[in-house]
């Protein structure tokens, strides 16, 4: 019997800033608590990412007791409340979503600002602002935070170790910025599944996850390369897009824990039909 295990959770508070791995994880709502509840906005509400300012990659995030602490180079610790006082409301946009948010501090605007050379703002998703999930692909419950669209991204240990022997490299996770790591399963076997348990908590795989620029980005130094952008468009191309990882639904609240079982509940035609 082939034992399929949950071997890592990646947090991501601030969407597009270095995350932090757990070994045990509330889920609520929107998925892993406080994932990308926070966002960085240009002056028009746009949403900001490593795909136009890599130096976001070098913001290391943190969550210690009550606070979210932000650290980055030459940069002195930000240490920012969990819960923000009501801020000014903003409309942000995310893709084609536009989200309501709250201003964080003119404090946090300044030290982002400061450090990515870019006016910009740090914007908090509260719980009375719902986004919900592409009505395509999800339920009319679903719903996110200031994720590109689902609240999970699903990878497997063997599909990484597949891709770096196609590279003939070592690049880490982290590049792909997962939030749930699956060992045990052969490679790109993800591509099947519909639906699996974690644990306690169901979840659906509704769409391949298709990838942009950003795991070109080395996360320790901000600095960018071809890989792998270049052998995804060899081995894992579709259409116009390349494709890594899976997109997931979850259908209860709860808590996750790395170690916890998976179970396939449910398998399809490979996505994408590679």
């Amino acid at each position: 019997m082939i034992d399929y295990r949950l071997s890592g959770i990646y947090v991501y508070p601030v969407k597009s800033l270095a995350g932090i791995r757990v070994e045990r994880w509330p889920v609520g709502p929107t998925g892993l608590a406080y994932d990308r509840k926070w966002m960085l906005v240009d002056q028009n509400g746009l949403f900001l990412s490593q795909r136009k300012l890599p130096r976001m990659a070098l913001v290391k995030t943190a969550l210690v007791g009550s606070r979210l602490v932000l650290s980055a180079p030459g940069m002195e610790d930000l240490a920012l409340p969990l819960l923000p006082a009501d801020g000014e409301w903003i409309e942000a946009t995310v893709w084609n979503d536009h989200c309501l948010a709250r201003s964080v501090s003119k404090e946090a605007d300044r030290w982002f600002s400061r450090f990515l050379g870019q006016d910009c703002r740090l914007v908090f998703q509260p719980d009375a602002s719902i986004r919900p999930v592409d009505p395509d692909y999800g339920l009319p419950t679903d719903q996110t935070a200031f994720s590109d669209g689902f609240p999970f991204l699903l990878v497997s240990e063997n599909s990484l170790a597949a891709l770096n022997r196609e590279m003939g490299l070592n690049l880490p996770m982290a590049r792909f910025r997962p939030n749930l790591v699956i060992s045990g399963c052969t490679e790109y076997e993800e591509d099947v599944w519909r639906q699996i348990r974690i644990g306690a908590i169901g979840f659906r795989l509704p769409k391949p996850c298709s990838r942009c620029a950003v795991p070109t980005i080395d996360p320790e130094t901000a600095e960018t390369g071809k890989e792998p952008l270049v052998t995804l468009n060899r081995t894992r191309k579709w259409g116009n897009k390349v494709y890594f990882g899976q997109n997931a639904l979850h259908d209860q609240c709860g808590e996750l824990a790395v170690g916890d079982r998976v179970e396939i509940k449910a398998t399809g035609s490979p996505q994408p039909p590679l």
